[in-house]
């Protein structure tokens, strides 16, 4: 029990040297790959995502969901990549290839979609390489490039906001 809060106070540390590191480096390229971390105990329709994905002209082959449980599921479908705290070691470690890969992956746009405050969730978005960060209103502002303050569960309010600030900045396909 103690090791684990040593652990939880590592990866903190962690996190906060990632988020400290950041720059911010917007361009006006054109979104042509999406990136999605979904919270599973919270939200689990794909659908909408992949809606996204189309309404922001982005081939499926292009789009990539990685989900997360603080448990460990047992009854998701073989396309379904969850991850759960046991993926994570000490300081920001990762434990599975299949993770590792997604954040390796130069995305983009990458569309951070969870309520909770979870370390491990908030580990993915810091420490993925995409280029733009979109997501719903944290605690950590420092988290994404762009946050729309919407409730978790108005996903096509969100999918509107996404949309127009995209086409503000010129991310999307005309």
């Amino acid at each position: 029990m103690i090791l684990k809060g040593f652990k939880e106070k590592s990866n903190k540390k962690y996190l906060n040297k990632l988020l400290s590191e950041r720059h911010l480096n917007v361009t006006d390229n054109i979104i042509e790959n999406l990136g999605v971390i979904l919270n599973i105990d919270e939200v689990d329709d794909f659908e909408l995502f992949r809606n996204l994905s189309e309404s922001l002209k982005i081939h499926p082959n292009k789009l990539k969901i990685i989900t997360f449980s603080e448990m460990k599921k047992e009854n998701l479908n073989s396309w379904d990549l969850c991850f759960n705290p046991k993926d994570f070691g000490w300081r920001g470690n990762i434990k599975n290839v299949e993770l590792q890969s997604f954040l390796d992956t130069n995305f983009d746009l990458l569309v951070s979609y969870y309520e909770k405050e979870i370390l491990e969730l908030k580990i993915i978005t810091a420490r993925s390489k995409a280029k733009f960060k979109v997501g719903i209103l944290q605690t950590d502002e420092r988290l994404n490039d762009l946050i729309i303050k919407t409730s978790f569960k108005q996903f096509g309010l969100f999918k509107e906001e996404i949309l127009k600030y995209l086409s503000i900045l010129n991310k999307i396909k005309k």
